[in-house]
Formats: C-alpha cells, structure tokens, sequence
C-alpha cells in the first residue's frame, strides 16, 4: 500500500498572512520564489492577506508597488499598521479632532478617512500624534511631534520597527525615529501594528479565517505578533532573523516553523512528533540531552528544525533555551542561517 503523501501548508491552514518587506520583497527588489507561493495560495483557494506594518503607503499604493515585485493583489486584501492606528484613535476621540501627522501624506489619508482631522503643526486643540514611517520625516516633524506630546496629545506609532529591509540591506526603521521622541518628551506611544496581535486578529476576522498562519522575516515584529494573537507561524530566512536566533528567542519570539524561503509552500510539509525526550519530522530526529539538542539529521533541513521547535515548545515552554546544538558525533553545530 502506498503512503500518502503529507499534507501542505496550504491544507494545513485556510489563510497565509503575509508580511511585505523582507518577506515578499526587498524595497524594489523581488525575493525568490515569494511572487509564485502567492499565487500558489490563491490556486490552493486560500485566503491571501497581506499584513504590513509599513506606513508610507495607503493599501492603494501598497497593492500597485507589490505588482513591480510580480505579486498582484487588490487593495482590500491589505492590513496596514495605519489602517489599524487610525482605527484605534477613531474609536477614542470625538469626530474631526485634531490629529498631528508625524508620517507621510498615506498616513495623513488614513486620519482622514476615519472622520478626524489631520495637521502637521501643533495647536493647544491637537489631541493626538500619529508616528509612521517616511523617508521624507525629517527635523520639523519630528519637533512637532515632540511639542505636541509634551501638551499632553495622545501619541500612537503604527510601529516601532527599528530598521526597514531595502535593496541595499537594513535602513532606519519607524521605531528608530520613535525613539527620538522617546528620547526628547520621556513619553512612550501607544502602538498599532506589529507586535500588537490586533493587526493579526483583526486581518482574520475581517476576512473570516479561522486557521491561519503568519509568513514573516522578524521575531520581534511578525512572529511575536503571531504568538500574541495565539496564530501560528513561520519564520522565512529571506529578511532580518535567522535560524539561530529564532532557536534562542524567548517563547513569545519563537516560531512554529521555519523555512529558508517560500519555495515549498504547496510540497508536502510533514508535521513533528514528540515522544518523551524525542522529536521526529520524517527521516529526522532532534533529541533533549541535559538541557543540550542532539541532532538526527541536518540543521539547515527545515524538518530537522521542525523537530528542533517541537521540542523546545515541549522542553522550554516558559523560557528562552541556552543549550548546545550537537551532532550525532557530539560536535557543537552553529546554524548558517542561510
């Protein structure tokens, strides 16, 4: 009799969330593979949803820059930390206040669209500040930002990225320019997108998935968004995070997959299982030997660092673990990450 074949992740789950930058593409410049898991996921009939935390563009002009990539999408199939900030202001201040932009026009937009009022110069009637990335931010609006702060306005980020994956490698992100502020008011902002689960949970409901996972390159941002929001994950090694880290990383950081890119998104994906002190993926094994992983296949084998995660979220599910990764023959192995 012959064995079925393991289930995919698209069978797995009825909806990918997937992050942008670093994850389907590096500013202008495509990833491999990313463009066809997309439209794998589409033929697979799952959900497509694309969960950024990117402020300098509205889900308009987020949806034409992911089409240079070779990645077609319609503009409802965005969550976007400003659609989320602007939501959150807008169910806590009184129609047409007064909102300090602190970003770009796309950002300003979307104050707008939620019935409040944006401005970029403070008053005594700015109730609120709006911080989201551009590369235009510059002195002026960030010395707006500040006075309104220190008036007491309400000050929200859509997120506090420190660094923005580009074509030309890791670039200032939004949390870099929040820490300005941080550093000049002592004020700290409350925060929209990711880590917050609230993109996450509000992506899923608006488009009624019920399983879904979460495709992105950050822990801090991505992954722990996931964890928060009780979703799965996988962490794809085409962005900011590796293997070694994502191994290390405290338990609301870690993922349940790993994967060095999109390419095998509709291959067979057999799942880990763990047995006492013993985790196999297929031909593979990890084992737990005095806080020490003892490896039974190859550590750049995503099924190997399958049955790694399963036994950590067994072994250390309240802690980061700090042991030694061991070959078969006892030698200490250090991850590649690529």
């Amino acid at each position: 009799m012959m064995r079925r074949p393991a289930p995919s992740l698209l069978d797995l789950y009825d909806a990918l969330l997937f992050d942008l930058d670093g994850t389907l593409m590096h500013g202008a410049v495509p990833i491999p593979h990313a463009a066809e898991a997309v439209q794998k996921t589409r033929d697979a009939g799952r959900t497509v949803v694309f969960a950024t935390n990117n402020a300098s563009r509205t889900p308009q002009q987020a949806s034409d820059h992911l089409a240079t990539v070779g990645v077609p999408s319609e503009p409802d199939e965005f969550v976007t930390s400003p659609q989320v900030a602007s939501r959150l202001l807008a169910d806590d201040l009184e129609p047409g206040a007064k909102v300090l932009v602190v970003g770009g026009p796309s950002l300003a937009a979307q104050i707008q669209e939620v019935g409040l009022a944006p401005v970029t110069t403070d008053s005594e009637d700015v109730v609120a500040v709006v911080q989201g990335w551009t590369p235009d931010l510059n002195w002026s609006m960030l010395a707006e930002g500040a006075y309104a702060i220190r008036h007491g306005a309400r000050w929200m980020a859509t997120n506090i990225d420190a660094t923005l994956p580009t074509e030309r490698g890791l670039a200032p992100g939004n949390g870099s320019m929040v820490a300005v502020l941080r550093h000049a008011t002592g004020a700290v902002p409350d925060v929209a997108g990711k880590p917050e689960p609230g993109m996450f949970t509000v992506a899923a409901r608006d488009h009624d998935a019920s399983r879904p996972l979460i495709v992105g390159d950050r822990l801090d941002t991505d992954i722990e968004g996931a964890v928060r929001a009780g979703m799965d994950s996988v962490l794809v090694l085409t962005g900011v995070d590796g293997i070694d880290a994502a191994l290390r990383a405290d338990p609301v950081r870690r993922p349940r997959f790993i994967l060095p890119d999109l390419a095998e998104i509709a291959a067979p994906f057999v799942l880990p299982v763990v047995e006492d002190d013993r985790s196999r993926c297929g031909a593979v094994h990890a084992s737990w030997q005095d806080g020490d992983i003892v490896l039974g296949g190859e550590l750049e084998d995503p099924r190997t660092l399958r049955a790694i995660l399963a036994l950590l979220a067994v072994r250390c599910p309240d802690a980061a673990w700090s042991g030694r990764l061991l070959g078969r023959d006892g030698a200490e192995q250090h991850p590649t990450d690529r």
